[in-house]
């Protein structure tokens, strides 16, 4: 078994999915394309950053995303998200746009979303990984897998949960959030090839804040 450096609240709850077949395909995969000088982003100190920043118990909101940046210095494990200093995915800026449509907030110069993580938005894509400059290159290698077991977590947690699902394949998770409580909101992904279909006037920030104060959580400051 492969020892997984992941936050200890989410190894508790995640334990069994490391000792399953796919778990293992999946770490020996990433192994040999290591070992084959393939470039891997995010770094692998990365790779779980969202479940670092955002512990279990502390999930108040979740963003879905697809597979990571794969351009040279973006992917730091979190969904949308770029580290301070790269120039901001044209997504994000409409992500950004929206906010400040929506609530008025003046979008900020960096792409890193490490402050939503770290009040409770948990960013995480339905891959982990990606290799140099080939989106998609990691799909169906198993990482779905662990996300969807994730997701599967979460919809067991008994505190509200705000699910924002941006396009179809984000939608298509909707079927493992089968418990009431949890708000599911719903719109086009923010891609600039799709935004203007729906996502912009969507109003999930403002959506989430009301729904977050109604059941007596702190809003998110976006």
């Amino acid at each position: 078994m492969a020892e997984v450096k992941i936050e200890p609240s989410w190894k508790e709850v995640l334990q069994s999915e490391f000792t399953k077949p796919y778990f293992e395909a999946l770490v020996l995969f990433l192994r040999q394309e290591k070992a084959r000088q393939k470039i891997i982003y995010p770094k692998g100190s990365e790779i779980f950053n969202a479940y670092l920043h955002t512990p279990y118990p502390k999930v108040k909101v979740v963003i879905l995303g697809q597979d990571p940046y794969h351009g040279e210095g973006q992917a730091h494990g979190l969904a949308f998200s770029v580290n301070d200093g790269v120039p901001i995915p044209p997504s994000l800026k409409n992500i950004y746009k929206e906010i400040q449509d929506d609530i008025g907030t003046i979008p900020p110069n960096s792409g890193n979303l490490t402050r939503w993580a770290t009040q409770g938005v948990f960013l995480l894509n339905t891959c982990l990984t990606v290799e140099k400059d080939k989106p998609f290159s990691h799909k169906d290698k198993g990482w779905e897998l662990f996300t969807d077991a994730t997701i599967r977590a979460l919809n067991e947690k008994k505190e509200p949960i705000v699910f924002l699902l941006w396009g179809k394949p984000a939608q298509s998770k909707e079927k493992l959030i089968t418990h009431s409580h949890h708000l599911v909101l719903k719109a086009a992904h923010p891609s600039p090839y799709s935004a203007d279909k729906g996502f912009f006037g969507c109003r999930h920030f403002s959506k989430t804040n009301d729904f977050l104060k109604e059941n007596g959580l702190s809003p998110i400051e976006w």
